[in-house]
């Protein structure tokens, strides 16, 4: 690595802490407001509809607004489709974090077994931290246990997100060999897309959708690494049809 390049990468290592990877796709991807599918209906709930989001950098939207992060994007997409029921979002999510921080988060935070809806995003920072693959192989399936724990016992309340691929960006491109990053993060996504389908567990992949990043630039945020708005967007838009088949899991 050349002098140049590894100040580019202390940098914005100092800066932040956090990354992504999956699927290699040349068509691209439009970045427009999601339109909502008229054939998508969510029924009326008396009770509050709770959702929690757990994850890292990615789900509390590191470099975009509160409001631009694709939890409250999804939030708000589903509220859409029935302004009647009322939506409650907690967040359990921070930069940097590995799946070791966040079973300790969950664990000091001691949520209530309440949720409607959860969604599970995370891992790459056990790439981008250099962790022992076995750490994700074996935290991976205790966080999805605690997920349904909270999801009243119910799997088919949990979505799981793929890993977004950081290499397709210009963070990822200071380094000797980005290609590895999407390799290490194939890897990463392919445990848990075998997991989740092992066990019933939705799964949703939006890593192709970050790596268009290179050739679409608006679907990296400012800080040259994390998704933007329009890229959380494209997430939500995916994610809508699990989450509303979600909630109205008895």
């Amino acid at each position: 690595m050349t002098t140049t390049i590894k100040i580019i990468v202390t940098f914005f290592t100092y800066v932040i802490t956090t990354s992504c990877s999956s699927e290699n796709t040349t068509k691209p991807l439009e970045t427009k407001p999601p339109v909502t599918d008229s054939s998508l209906q969510l029924e009326t709930r008396a009770e509050t509809i709770n959702y929690l989001a757990l994850g890292d950098s990615y789900t509390i939207g590191e470099s975009v607004c509160e409001t631009c992060r694709f939890p409250e994007q999804l939030k708000k997409s589903l509220k859409n489709l029935n302004e009647q029921n009322n939506f409650s979002l907690e967040i359990i999510a921070q930069t940097g974090w590995t799946t070791t921080n966040l079973i300790s988060a969950i664990e000091n935070r001691n949520p209530s077994a309440k949720y409607d809806l959860i969604t599970l995003l995370i891992g790459v920072n056990n790439q981008y931290q250099n962790k022992a693959f076995s750490l994700y192989e074996k935290e991976f399936p205790e966080l999805v246990t605690k997920a349904i724990n909270l999801a009243k016992g119910n799997k088919n309340k949990i979505i799981v997100i793929s890993i977004p691929d950081y290499a397709y960006t210009p963070f990822g491109q200071a380094y000797d060999n980005p290609a590895l990053i999407s390799t290490e993060i194939d890897r990463y996504n392919a445990f848990a897309k075998s997991y989740c389908e092992a066990n019933a567990i939705s799964y949703i992949n939006i890593t192709d959708i970050t790596r268009q990043g290179l050739s679409n630039t608006n679907l990296v945020a400012s800080d040259g690494l994390h998704p933007s708005t329009a890229a959380y967007a494209l997430f939500a838009e995916r994610l809508l049809p699990k989450s509303i088949s979600a909630i109205q899991q008895n």
